[in-house]
């Protein structure tokens, strides 16, 4: 039962942020230079126990799903996939000195906001960068995709942060 349950509490979360994100976030926009990429959430905030394996097909099937609401030829995918690819390495980097714990979330109240930043800004500026040179396919525009890359690592950034601050516990269950 338990597996069954975390299999459905996994399915309404990515419900929830690809509704979310094509329903009503990619409609905002800033200075026409950035977007913000709510989808992410998904992959950053799954439980730090999560394999690999796991992580890198999540990263395909919600890449390809954005990819085939906006007509992108694998390029969310691709950057979705090189995403959760790195999340383990930057999760390694930032262990704590005691390790994590087997129910370790990726929530700010129980990391704390140093960890919560880098690991956030690390990720999300990886993604980005992947995804709008993947996007532009040259290097002709550059100023222009850097530009992209910083307001929408930015956008992206704060709202997520926004969304772990409001939705996410600020204590452990249990304890």
């Amino acid at each position: 039962m338990r597996g069954a349950g975390v299999l459905l509490i996994t399915v309404l979360r990515f419900a929830f942020y690809v509704a979310l994100h094509v329903l009503v976030v990619s409609k905002l926009v800033l200075f026409d230079l950035g977007w913000c990429f709510f989808y992410l959430g998904f992959l950053l905030f799954l439980p730090i126990s999560t394999p690999i394996v796991v992580q890198l097909l999540l990263g395909f099937v919600l890449g390809f799903t954005m990819d085939l609401f906006y007509d992108t030829g694998g390029v969310h995918a691709a950057a979705a996939v090189l995403l959760t690819y790195l999340r383990p390495w930057v999760l390694r980097l930032l262990t704590p000195r005691d390790g994590y714990d087997a129910t370790d979330s990726v929530n700010i109240h129980q990391m704390g906001w140093q960890w919560f930043m880098v690991y956030l800004s690390l990720l999300v500026v990886l993604h980005h960068t992947a995804f709008f040179l993947l996007e532009l396919g040259s290097l002709r525009s550059i100023g222009l995709t850097l530009g992209k890359i910083v307001v929408s690592s930015l956008f992206t950034g704060l709202t997520l942060l926004i969304v772990q601050l409001v939705f996410f516990p600020s204590r452990r269950r249990g304890r």
